[in-house]
């Protein structure tokens, strides 16, 4: 044999230094498992259980998003009786005084390579939506059959708004809630109707790139109204900003 060469040696010397049925061995197996199981959990459990997701630090956030959600009052009593849609006068009233629709300025802002009825129209006929609620680019072009493609979502619904707070405004403030630009988003329209009125508890982007600017927003829209939060809309909110250290609230 060369000098220069290692001797074989079989699997059975090998089956010798790691023997799964050794003590040793046993001990270093279970542990293994113990910690993927520890992360299993700790991953999970926060997601089905809101009481885990507490202790395992699932509800802490950081940045102006969750310090203005922390001062936002809790209201777990809402009620949506006597909620009627109208009363915010969506797309009825010009609250900016610009002469537009509602719709089209939202259009107007939130699509790109976009075309008007004609020269200093303020319609809006076509362009392009690149969606936040789902992530697809979509083709937006007015018409009978084809303009519900793109919609526009009050991101604090009008419902959820009047159970939290509005049902005790004056007209006035609830149209400027309705019409305000701030609270507006161009959005799929299937996205929109999924959504509803839910509140963050129940609801949220199939986008999840969107989910922490999405969740912000309705933070700030609560804010600057003095809307309340149930407990529950809380939790989900702190559990997506918890995955987005550092988060603010969007400029108005």
């Amino acid at each position: 044999m060369s000098p220069h060469r290692r001797p074989y040696r079989s699997s059975a010397h090998f089956s010798r230094r790691f023997n799964a049925s050794g003590p040793l061995e046993r001990v270093l197996i279970l542990i293994v498992i113990a910690a993927v199981i520890g992360i299993t959990v700790g991953l999970l459990l926060p997601r089905v259980n809101p009481d885990a997701a507490k202790l395992t630090g699932g509800y802490t956030a950081t940045g102006s998003a969750a310090d203005t959600l922390n001062k936002l009052t809790v209201d777990d009593n809402q009620s949506a009786h006597g909620y009627d849609r109208d009363s915010f006068a969506f797309r009825s009233v010009d609250t900016d005084g610009n002469g537009c629709d509602a719709r089209d300025d939202v259009l107007a802002r939130d699509l790109t390579d976009v075309k008007y009825k004609y020269a200093g129209s303020c319609v809006v006929v076509s362009g392009t939506l690149d969606d936040p609620y789902t992530g697809q680019t979509i083709n937006f072009v007015r018409g009978r059959t084809t303009s519900a493609k793109v919609q526009i979502d009050h991101v604090v619904a009008l419902e959820n708004a009047w159970q939290s707070g509005a049902n005790k405004w004056p007209a006035t403030k609830r149209h400027e809630f309705g019409n305000d630009p701030y609270n507006l988003l161009a959005v799929n329209g299937p996205a929109n109707q999924e959504k509803g009125s839910a509140s963050a508890a129940y609801w949220l982007p199939t986008n999840s790139e969107y989910r922490c600017d999405y969740v912000a927003r309705q933070i700030g829209v609560k804010d600057k109204y003095q809307l309340t939060v149930t407990s529950q809309e809380k939790d989900a909110m702190l559990a997506v900003l918890h995955t987005c250290p550092g988060q603010a609230v969007p400029a108005d």
